[in-house]
């Protein structure tokens, strides 16, 4: 291969030569080039014995799915089109099928099974009967694939344009159980407003709803958010004397459950950090109410979003799945307030950066101590304080240290 690209690409690079595969590029286009392959596998690992094939046919039939078991002939005089397990019709019926039978696809490979999920989610395909049946029977087999490799499959799986069905086809196979097993679990909690059979239903509704509030794009970090807000329920489900279903502190309960399986599943730290935060925070808005916060709550509940206010306005809206409009109407009344409420305060005092008026040099030099662990208390202090009364100026800071100061014996 490299000798018949030489002279012919602007760019050639080995990409797994020992594999049979190189890539070239040629005026702006990146092309990967492959022999023949009829690779076996040792069932046990992902790793296959490489071994070279002798035709199309042979290394068509080694494919995950036909939808990309197909091929054109370039050599002839006449392109000449190979598909040998009817992928193209397959794939203007909208159906996903392996090549072989699916038992021996994913024995071979059980990655492929996730893959298949994550096709009906970016491709909107639907599994051939017999494909469903394979996932299921062998769910189980993709516990001996590395999760960073899982995890690639999730996230293309979660951005694609219909993640919901695909999340439903994992948890009708059991696949879910060897991925994010908090899913299927929510489908033991009803849920408190008994507006859904479980609180799984709802879960899905509010990724739905999510998905529709996104303005730039698929957006990970806030789709995971809406599929797990609620997975701390089933932990904390309470029957109350009066006959209602009570979850306190499930956001709690959940933010810890998420960080613990998103660092399972290997995602970057920061990926991890925003979701469990949104799953933290998808509740406080619920204390607002008919609009009693103070602006100090207020300020709080920006503060403590940070730069996700934007993904947790989005979150909290897509959490009411009620079906009496009058109280979904009256909730996003409620919520439209709070906004225009945070928008008041940003003209006012860049709530975006609230800090105190005093910083650490100041409090020193105005208390006349040196640096340690006195300085960050009196700094929460002044912090606390500009949270509950807004800008304070020059002169009240400096006297509300120096109160400070004396009622802990600094004075």
């Amino acid at each position: 291969m490299l000798a018949l690209l030489a002279g012919w690409a602007d760019a050639v690079w080995d990409t797994g030569i020992a594999f049979g595969t190189v890539g070239a590029r040629r005026r702006g286009t990146t092309v990967e080039i492959t022999t023949f392959r009829a690779d076996a596998y040792d069932r046990v690992t992902r790793n296959p014995v490489v071994a070279f094939g002798d035709t199309i046919e042979d290394d068509l039939v080694r494919r995950d799915f036909t939808a990309n078991a197909m091929a054109v002939e370039l050599t002839g005089a006449e392109r000449t089109f190979v598909d040998p397990h009817g992928g193209l019709a397959a794939l203007a019926a909208g159906t996903l099928d392996t090549p072989a039978a699916p038992e021996e696809s994913f024995a071979d490979d059980p990655l492929r099974m996730l893959r298949a999920a994550r096709f009906v989610s970016q491709l909107g395909l639907t599994p051939a009967p017999r494909v469903v049946a394979a996932m299921t029977a062998m769910a189980g087999e993709l516990g001996r694939i590395t999760r960073e490799r899982v995890q690639v499959e999730l996230t293309k799986l979660m951005l694609g344009a219909h993640p919901r069905r695909a999340i439903e086809l994992t948890v009708d196979t059991g696949l879910a159980d060897e991925v994010l097993p908090e899913v299927p679990a929510m489908r033991l909690a009803i849920d408190e407003h008994m507006q859904h059979k479980d609180v799984y239903t709802h879960s899905l509704v509010v990724m739905d709803q999510a998905i529709d509030r996104e303005t730039a794009g698929p957006d990970l970090v806030l789709r995971l958010a809406a599929l797990l807000h609620d997975v701390g329920k089933p932990a904390t489900r309470r029957r109350e004397p009066d006959g209602r279903v009570s979850f306190h502190h499930h956001e709690v309960v959940g933010a810890k459950m998420v960080r613990k399986r998103l660092r399972e599943l290997r995602y970057p730290k920061a990926v991890i950090d925003d979701v469990a935060q949104l799953v933290f925070l998808h509740l406080r808005f619920h204390g607002y109410g008919g609009g009693e916060w103070t602006d100090s709550a207020v300020r709080r509940y920006v503060t403590d979003a940070g730069p996700l206010l934007d993904q947790l306005h989005q979150l909290v809206r897509s959490d009411c799945t009620t079906r009496n409009r009058r109280r979904a109407a009256a909730l996003q009344r409620s919520y439209d307030s709070l906004e225009e409420r945070i928008a008041r305060l940003r003209e006012q005092e860049e709530l975006d950066a609230i800090r105190p008026e005093l910083d650490g040099n100041a409090i020193m030099k105005l208390l006349g101590i040196p640096p340690g662990p006195l300085v960050g208390k009196a700094y929460r202090h002044m912090l606390a304080v500009r949270m509950e009364k807004g800008p304070l100026g020059d002169a009240e800071a400096e006297a509300e240290l120096r109160r400070w100061a004396q009622e802990n014996g600094l004075g």
